[in-house]
């Protein structure tokens, strides 16, 4: 059997150079931005205008891909984003940039979904795994690859802008003239986003949360490192550490999520997290601690998804599965749109450093409300299981009250013994029909019989253990 890197080289090399390009044009914007002087908020509305492209082109991706098929769809989505890339060389004007933003948003989801469709469909069932871990990691090399590129054009001239239509044009060959079988068209997963947020409310606000903070990390860290003094060079420097530590991160915290309780393990990261990114916001900037800094920063923050991912997974049943991937991207694109938003915004009023200070108040917000959901799954899982409701015939037998440990059983015995008058008031009106209806009729008389005279004589002798254990076993 091939290795997967083999069987799936045309489509782990066009991923490559999609997310370099991809990489490299989110950096270049958000440099170019900086150095022309605009507004926070315009570079924070900037980058959330790919993540909404990415939340609408989820819905283009699935039309388009069912029409024309899974290579078509990709070649079309890659002409459009290559012309976007190459569009703001073209025109100055910040409104433009922004449709242009939202067009490479929504052509380059429809690109993942072809490529993770693809893989999802062919990858054999004992290679699944390996074949979404090496495409992970293909997708953070490309991620790197694209900080570092920034280096080599320090100028933010017209250069990186050609770097990235050359590899968004070049990602369309390996696909093209790939000999792999071409998957079957892609059939739309219902969403029930509100469904999957009952069912697993701790990993969807995770997402929600944690996604403002990559967002903001993406969009806005190049802007707030350039701020801070750090040439260009540099600035690839800063954002490949905090990308390559993230990766590292990964496989050690998936073997630790095995271990320790998932839900633990997040509130536990997000604690953590708040903490750095709180001190990351205090403490003065310095160009070497800096790196250590964004490097635990990439442990903590890039790991959030994954963790919650696995948490809601495990949260719902295989045929649902389908339905909560899709409810995750959504709340992904979501809340990455938002956050970037929020924190230009509190960066243009405030001063740079709030973008690490709007991260620390989403950590500490997503840890209370954890806290808050498993202190409230626990009070119910309590209520639910303080009493259980009796079943079978043992719940209308006498012997119920005595197998009950809250009561006396020197109790529960005179009560059997000696019923309450208006107890035999009854048994005295009905003993005559049923000794037409049933054989054991002498039984009944035995016992009657023998209650009373147990009455009669009740002023003038106790009864005997043995004699109320006989009673017991007749009646």
């Amino acid at each position: 059997m091939d290795s997967p890197l083999r069987s799936f080289a045309s489509l782990y090399s066009t991923t490559f150079l999609m997310v370099l390009a991809a990489g490299l044009l989110t950096t270049y914007l958000g440099l170019s931005l900086t150095n022309m002087d605009v507004p926070q908020i315009w570079i924070g509305g900037m980058m959330s205008a790919y993540y909404i492209g990415l939340v609408c082109g989820s819905k283009v991706g699935h039309k388009l891909i069912a029409q024309v098929g899974h290579i078509r769809a990709f070649v079309a989505c890659a002409g459009i984003v290559t012309a976007s890339a190459l569009g703001h060389a073209l025109i100055d004007n910040l409104t433009v940039w922004l449709v242009l933003r939202l067009a490479v948003g929504m052509g380059m989801m429809c690109q993942y979904m072809v490529l993770e469709s693809w893989l999802n469909e062919q990858a054999e069932t004992n290679q699944r795994g390996t074949v979404f871990a090496s495409y992970m990691i293909v997708s953070y090399l490309g991620l790197m690859a694209g900080q570092g590129a920034i280096s080599l054009y320090p100028d933010l001239g017209i250069e990186p802008l050609l770097l990235i239509a050359i590899c968004f044009a070049l990602c369309i060959v390996p696909i093209a003239i790939t000999r792999r079988i071409h998957p079957e068209p892609l059939t739309p997963a219902p969403l029930k986003m509100g469904h999957f947020w009952l069912r697993a409310p701790q990993a969807l606000s995770t997402v929600a949360l944690g996604s403002m903070i990559v967002g903001c990390f993406y969009g806005l860290a190049p802007s707030y490192a350039t701020a801070k003094g750090i040439d260009p060079e540099h600035v690839a420097m800063y954002m490949s550490c905090t990308i390559l530590a993230g990766l590292l991160a990964q496989w050690p915290m998936g073997k630790l999520s095995d271990i320790i309780s998932r839900s633990l393990l997040i509130r536990i990261n997000c604690g953590l997290l708040g903490v750095l990114v709180l001190i990351i916001t205090i403490v003065p900037f310095h160009s070497t601690y800096s790196l250590i800094l964004t490097s635990l920063f990439g442990i903590l923050a890039f790991t959030l998804y994954p963790l919650a991912t696995a948490l809601a997974n495990s949260r719902v049943e295989q045929h649902e599965r389908v339905g909560l991937s899709a409810t995750i991207l959504v709340t992904f694109g979501i809340g990455a749109s938002i956050g970037p938003l929020i924190a230009s915004g509190l960066m243009q009023l405030m001063g740079d450093q709030m973008l690490y200070g709007f991260m620390a108040i989403c950590s500490f917000t997503l840890l209370a409300r954890l806290i808050w959901v498993n202190q409230r799954q626990k009070a119910e899982q309590f209520s639910t299981g303080d009493y259980v409701m009796a079943g079978g015939d043992l719940v209308s037998s006498p012997l119920a009250a005595s197998l009950d440990p809250r009561v006396n059983v020197e109790m529960v015995n005179e009560q059997m013994i000696y019923p309450a008058d208006d107890a035999f008031d009854r048994l005295d009106d009905n003993i005559d029909d049923e000794q037409d209806d049933t054989e054991d009729t002498p039984d009944y008389n035995a016992a009657y019989a023998n209650v009373v005279d147990t009455e009669d004589s009740i002023d003038n002798k106790e009864t005997d253990n043995e004699d109320v254990d006989n009673e017991m076993s007749r009646r």
